[in-house]
């Protein structure tokens, strides 16, 4: 869209950093996506299921996207910057230069990525006891989050890497920290990823017990000590970075939030009056987000900490402040398909596609009733992200859950919330939720065909029978 649609109206830059590009946007205070633009991220697997980047890389990347989004615009007019990124694992030494997190001592390749599994090992020990910070992630850690990344660094790289490191930030805090000069993390950070407690702080117990007692020193400097909530303003836009990003120097930057966090930051707060919704006059609880990119990330908030099995959380002001969310997912959807038949046909291949996106549906239900069961009340489905495009995913999320299912204005949600994140820093709007209902759009509404109610019913309950058959045979492997 052309630039200068901007001129003259408050907005706001949303950078969000994904798992293979950076987006940058420029965002009306009305939440109209005004400009935008796009640049690709390398990724380096050096080992079956190792992933790594270059912080270097990426914030040039951030540069780049930003230079172009502005190019035509009187920067004059931005109030404020948010960012977001994947919960990737940035390591930086005592001068905040690049560390390597491979074997070979690259030092540019810094990031382990979120999606790097290389610490299986080591979250499969600290699964096996029962440590308290456990209730908080389902019972169960995930190799995708910090502490087992940490945990095979100081025993696989201690003198390439740990030996050395000063600075171990999460990617979207690397990025605050780039333009601001702060080391300020974020709630959502700490909360989701690392097993902060946003009452308790750091648990000094679980990072002795898990053989990284190094890490508490100084107040935990290096991994973070001063922690505020999303959307907050971190600092001014330091001058440097102000040059590298064409921006204003000095303009606000808030605290960031991780990607799909502001994917639902941007889409479950909006304004649903007048389109006869069964949320329209229920509280922000009632309602599920659904980011659908690399991953399917399902996000509900609710007043008090429910606990459901399986399902992250609940995380206390991880999102939305004053609020506990609770994070369900699918990484890499669609991995459970059945019933096909051994020909390759392209009936065949239309078969195989409709049953990976009834899978993916019906793996949201699964995920929704345990979260209903446990006590959450939702009534309506928020989605976006690139399968929020498809009309045949949207529609079988409607069908399966027998929810009508919510599409944003603006189909770039994720960016929509970063620039929420810098319109809050700026002070324009007094909350977060103020600004997401300003700023977020109702779409298209999807309605549940409830003719076919009966026989996904039906599917649902086969669905549960394959799953724990499924978790049965992993159990029969197990000791192979």
């Amino acid at each position: 869209m052309e630039g200068n649609m901007a001129q003259g109206r408050r907005c706001y830059m949303g950078l969000d950093v994904g798992t293979a590009s950076v987006r940058a946007a420029l965002v009306a205070q009305d939440g109209s996506v005004l400009a935008q633009a796009e640049e690709p991220i390398h990724i380096w697997e050096p080992h079956p299921e190792h992933y790594e980047q270059s912080s270097a890389d990426i914030w040039a990347a951030c540069c780049t996207v930003s230079k172009k989004v502005v190019e035509n615009v009187n920067i004059n007019s931005i109030q404020g910057l948010g960012f977001d990124a994947t919960c990737s694992l940035v390591v930086l030494d005592d001068h905040f230069e690049p560390l390597a997190v491979n074997d070979e001592g690259v030092n540019s390749r810094n990031i382990i990525m979120w999606m790097d599994h290389r610490a299986v090992d080591q979250v499969s020990r600290i699964n096996q006891v029962k440590y308290s910070v456990l209730k908080y992630v389902g019972g169960v850690m995930s190799p995708e989050m910090q502490p087992p990344k940490l945990m095979w660094l100081k025993e696989k790289l201690q003198d390439i890497c740990w030996n050395r490191a000063a600075h171990f930030f999460d990617l979207p805090d690397f990025l605050s920290w780039k333009a601001t000069g702060a080391t300020t993390r974020s709630l959502c950070t700490l909360v989701c990823k690392w097993t902060y407690s946003a009452d308790k702080g750091w648990d000094d117990c679980f990072w002795k017990k898990i053989g990284l007692k190094d890490l508490t020193v100084d107040n935990y400097a290096k991994i973070g000590n001063h922690v505020l909530s999303p959307g907050t303003r971190v600092d001014s836009l330091a001058t440097e970075a102000a040059h590298e990003l064409g921006l204003p120097e000095g303009i606000a930057v808030a605290v960031s939030l991780i990607d799909a966090h502001a994917g639902s930051l941007g889409v479950i707060g909006a304004d649903v009056k007048g389109h006869n919704l069964p949320c329209e006059m229920q509280p922000i609880t009632s309602r599920l987000a659904l980011i659908c990119g690399t991953s399917s990330c399902h996000m509900g908030i609710s007043e008090n900490p429910i606990f459901v099995p399986g399902v992250w959380g609940p995380y206390y002001s991880a999102m939305v402040p004053g609020f506990w969310l609770n994070e369900g997912g699918q990484s890499a959807t669609g991995k459970l398909v059945t019933g096909l038949g051994l020909t390759n046909s392209l009936d065949d291949l239309a078969k195989l596609y409709l049953a990976s996106v009834q899978a993916i549906a019906l793996g949201t239900r699964h995920i929704l009733e345990a979260m209903q069961k446990a006590g959450h009340q939702i009534n309506t489905l928020f989605m976006c992200g690139g399968l929020s495009k498809n009309p045949l995913f949207v529609q079988m999320h409607a069908d399966i859950s027998g929810m009508p299912v919510v599409l944003a204005e603006e189909v770039e949600s994720v960016l929509v919330g970063a620039a929420i994140l810098g319109a809050c820093a700026s002070g324009d709007f007094n909350t977060i939720q103020e600004a997401m209902e300003k700023m977020g759009k109702v779409g298209k509404v999807i309605w549940p065909n409830l003719e076919d109610k009966r026989f996904y019913d039906k599917k649902y309950e086969v669905f549960l029978k394959l799953a724990e058959h499924q978790r049965e045979y992993r159990n029969i492997m197990q000791n192979v």
